[in-house]
């Protein structure tokens, strides 16, 4: 969940930022009418929870202890090899690569039996990843290029950015090549240069699959592609399939799909009851667009009432009670790094998303299709609606899981991914993946 509404991440981080941007811009409450209410039922046991632990825990301690976490845990530290791609607005997305350990398993690189390459020399037709074959050894003999290794691409959701995959990033670290980068106007990357100045243009799906093909472009020109992607992540590369098909014939041989959604993200009603939903979608995209407008005062809302912020983040991204604290607020510290104007500017995309009919250019890709069963931005059968469309795909549904699944339980999604990763050949099936992090607590 760390993601909001379609979705995911709008309704913890605007649900926040309404609840104590109201009263200063009391103006544009009166005029998005039942707003305020509406939204209130989102934060509503949030704020229940916040309210009796004021009761026992001063605020003093509790921002300490928020400073204590931000210090201890390690999550999000990761870098690799920086570069920048540049989208076909002129935005600069930043993207890092991880590559292969010189030193790490031989079978980690090119895949036996993969669809060959459209880059050039890619060299990665059936046994092209056997090393012993004659073909292979002429190949090196003569001068020929070396297979290409396989890279698998990791595509974040809605207000979070690269490092929402940490656990998974770690766990495969020396084994594959591997690209993460941050959505525009995500993390590192620029602001969306579309979405600036008197000339913007909303943001939509589409946009992001073509920032997801230049990202490709400048970081794997060539060789077989996994794709990755959560949430948001996951329709940006239904986009890009529904572009380029060509590219995802020619050179990916791998999708995982996790916690996303093909559409019908309108309807949606992240545990709400039916009256609250139905204000929450009138009212919600105009008190955003509202709010994207009082940006300096919403962010000083949000930073003054961290407390229920936090409360909405574990609710609407989590599912257990025993997820690692520090985990718990690398998630807020993810989300509260997202301006509240980008949170404006995105939503509109996901109503409109429909990615029905993209499916099918995956249709002779193995993939993975896993979600939290108790995911309330993108409920878990909106991923079984993807595999039914996907017949031969695995579907996965992670218990007592949220929408940050990757991150409430890292292992799980790191087994089934490393498994595909196996699977096709971009990883050995001997290779050692480590866990990186159960974060259930012990004793819990």
């Amino acid at each position: 969940m760390s993601e909001k509404s379609p979705a995911g991440d709008t309704a913890a981080t605007t649900a926040a930022a309404v609840a104590t941007a109201s009263a200063a811009i009391s103006g544009n409450w009166r005029r998005a009418g039942v707003a305020g209410a509406a939204i209130g039922v989102i934060a509503a046991g949030a704020a229940a929870g916040v309210a009796i632990e004021r009761l026992t825990v001063g605020r003093g301690m509790r921002r300490r202890a928020r400073l204590a976490l931000d210090a201890s845990g390690p999550y999000g530290a990761l870098r690799g090899a920086p570069g920048k791609a540049l989208a076909d607005d002129g935005t600069e997305l930043y993207y890092e690569v991880d590559e292969v350990d010189a030193a790490g398993p031989p079978g980690a690189l090119g895949i036996p039996g993969a669809r060959p390459s459209a880059g050039p020399g890619a060299g990665t037709g059936p046994g092209a990843g056997a090393a012993s074959s004659p073909g292979s050894r002429r190949r090196r003999l003569f001068g020929g290029k070396a297979p290409v290794p396989v890279t698998v691409v990791f595509s974040h959701g809605y207000c979070l950015s690269q490092d929402s995959w940490h656990f998974q990033r770690a766990a495969l670290r020396g084994l594959v090549r591997t690209v993460h980068w941050d959505q525009r106007s995500h993390g590192r990357s620029a602001r969306g240069v579309g979405q600036s100045g008197p000339g913007a243009v909303p943001v939509t799906i589409e946009q992001l699959g073509r920032d997801l093909k230049a990202v490709i472009d400048a970081a794997a020109p060539e060789g077989p592609l996994v794709l990755v992607g959560h949430s948001m992540g996951g329709m940006t590369m239904m986009a890009l399939a529904d572009q380029f098909p060509e590219l995802v014939r020619e050179r990916v041989v791998g999708v995982a799909l996790v916690g996303t959604s093909s559409g019908k993200l309108g309807e949606v009603n992240y545990g709400l009851p039916v009256a609250g939903v139905n204000a929450v979608r009138r009212v919600l995209p105009g008190v955003l667009k509202a709010l994207g407008s009082q940006a300096e005062l919403v962010e000083r809302g949000r930073r003054a009432t961290a407390d229920l912020f936090a409360g909405l983040i574990k609710r609407y991204s989590f599912s257990s009670k025993e997820v690692d604290p520090a985990v718990v607020r690398f998630a807020e510290r993810l989300l509260e790094g997202t301006p509240i104007d980008v949170v404006a500017e995105f939503y509109p995309a996901f109503t409109d998303h429909d990615k029905v009919q993209a499916l099918s250019v995956f249709l002779e890709v193995p993939a993975l299709i896993l979600a939290g069963e108790s995911d309330l931005i993108t409920p878990s059968s909106h991923s079984e609606a993807i595999a039914d469309l996907l017949p031969d795909a695995e579907l996965v549904l992670v218990p007592d899981a949220g929408h940050l699944v990757m991150l409430e339980h890292p292992e799980a999604v790191t087994d089934r991914l490393a498994d595909l990763l196996a699977r096709v050949g971009a990883v050995p099936s001997e290779a050692n993946v480590g866990r990186h992090g159960s974060t259930a607590q012990p004793g819990g």
